[in-house]
């Protein structure tokens, strides 16, 4: 008979960290999206405003 019961959980501790450091890896993540995005959100408006003003300035200097 094998020394390991079936109730054996000497291995838990192991999969805790496993399952922890997966845990930080996917909030990293999901936190390095969201600031990426966020960032391409205000490059945009940045963008947007440029592009107004720059049209703004052409329409008046055309009068």
């Amino acid at each position: 008979m094998h020394e390991r019961d079936w109730y054996d959980d000497s291995d838990l501790p192991d999969e805790i960290q496993r399952a922890q450091r997966a845990t930080r890896v996917g909030w990293a993540a999901i936190a390095g999206v969201t600031w990426l995005l966020a960032l391409a959100v205000v490059a945009l408006i940045v963008l947007t405003l440029v592009v107004a003003v720059a049209i703004g300035y052409s329409m008046a200097a055309m009068d």
